[in-house]
Formats: C-alpha cells, structure tokens, sequence
C-alpha cells in the first residue's frame, strides 16, 4: 500500500477540490486536496490536519518524508468525512510547531494552504 505522501507524489499538479452546490455550498464526502506550501524558513518535518471535532491528532499526513523550506506538495485528506474544518498543526525541525484551529479547507478550491511564520 503506497503511504499518502507516495501518492501526493504521483498525483498530477491540477487539481480540484469536489464541491456540491445545493442550496448552500456543502462538500460530499469525498477526497479534499491542496497544495501545501511551507513558506517558513525550517524544515517541515510533521504535518497534521485532524477534523475538528476530533480531540487527537490523526497520523502525520508527511509520514516519514519532510517538507524544505520554499516547498511544496500536494496534500490529499481522503478520510471519507462531509466536513470541512480541521485543525492544522506543523512541527518544524527546531521542534516548534504551528497550530491553527478550524481552517476551512473546502474554501481552499483546490488551492494552496502556506505555512509561514
């Protein structure tokens, strides 16, 4: 089985994050993807985004690979939920970390999320 960021690899640079219109703007379950960009000048060695309603951090979406400084990939959450806030964490290679609450990925449009300091 290919680990998340093999797949993120292999998947093309044009992307789309499926959304319904009915009525109001709402997400089927299906997978969100976004470009991830760390625009901090350390290395991103883990990164995280949890449902917000869940109180634990899920696995780390870099496995064992880790984001440069200035770069980026293609980030899928393929988690099979309707929702669209999650709490994003990164942990950079001087041990800090970043954590914002309830970004709403689905207004990304497929777009790019950057981590910055």
């Amino acid at each position: 089985m290919l680990s998340k960021i093999q797949i993120q690899a292999i998947a093309a640079m044009v992307f789309a994050l499926p959304l319904v219109a009915i009525g109001a703007k709402s997400a089927l379950a299906e997978d969100v993807q976004f470009t991830l960009n760390n625009a901090t000048s350390y290395t991103l060695m883990e990164f995280y985004a949890s449902p917000t309603d869940v109180e634990n951090w899920e696995e780390d979406i870099l496995g064992l690979d880790v984001l440069g400084s200035g770069k980026s990939i293609i980030v899928t959450i393929a988690d099979d939920r309707t929702q669209c806030e999650y709490d994003i964490e990164g942990v950079f290679e001087d041990g800090e970390s970043i954590e914002q609450a309830a970004v709403n990925l689905c207004d990304l449009n497929g777009g790019m999320y950057q981590f910055s300091e």
